[in-house]
């Protein structure tokens, strides 16, 4: 699903609405794109891959599988750094948030979190991040990557990147709540497809993977 997102992203095609025309096939399995993170898939393939070469076996389509997922996070990144530049930011020192840090929704489990990826990326560009997860521990999250989480966010984001698809951001990041988070012709990456874009003002830049 993420090499599809990938595709549709390239022919500015919304892959939630391919998803939603697919779906319409009754026998259709709904799996959508995102990060990978957390031990089972993003970790547990490795020892399979290496038992295979170990027996002279190249696994080609499960390391294939692997090096796309551990690229999205530098992906993301990217994209909201394009976004950006679109809406007449400069990079350098711009504020954005990342809302959500555990690899997976309403779950403080933050191991192999590929959201870390997206900090250090836009960190690396000259951005200025915040991390707010009111899931995680926050403790947990600093003695682990060394990441400070805001207990609140604040305002005048250049961008706001909803990571995980956890519930109290589903109830909390209203359009009214962007509004105070967000400056005008601010960027909203939506990771998860998580927010009703006909809901979101016209005054934000909204991508979704």
């Amino acid at each position: 699903m993420n090499e599809l997102a990938l595709i549709f992203d390239k022919m500015d095609i919304d892959t939630k609405d391919v998803l939603e025309a697919a779906g319409t096939k009754w026998n259709f399995l709904k799996f959508e794109p995102g990060l990978v993170g957390g031990h089972c898939i993003g970790v547990d393939p490795y020892y399979l891959t290496f038992k295979a070469q170990a027996l002279g076996f190249h696994p080609e389509m499960i390391l294939s599988g692997r090096r796309l997922n551990d690229s999205m996070g530098e992906f993301i990144a990217s994209k909201t750094v394009k976004l950006l530049i679109k809406s007449g930011s400069f990079i350098k020192g711009t504020k954005v948030l990342v809302c959500g840090i555990t690899f997976k929704e309403d779950c403080p489990d933050i191991r192999n979190t590929k959201i870390v990826d997206i900090y250090a990326e836009l960190l690396a560009y000259g951005a200025d991040v915040d991390v707010y997860d009111p899931v995680a521990d926050k403790q947990e999250v600093i003695e682990e990557y060394g990441i400070d989480m805001v207990d609140k966010p604040s305002s005048d984001y250049s961008a706001v990147i909803i990571a995980v698809k956890h519930k109290v951001f589903t109830h909390t990041l209203t359009d009214d709540a962007l509004s105070e988070l967000l400056v005008d012709k601010g960027v909203i990456v939506d990771i998860k497809s998580m927010l009703n874009v006909n809901n979101i003002s016209k005054k934000f830049i909204y991508w979704s993977l």
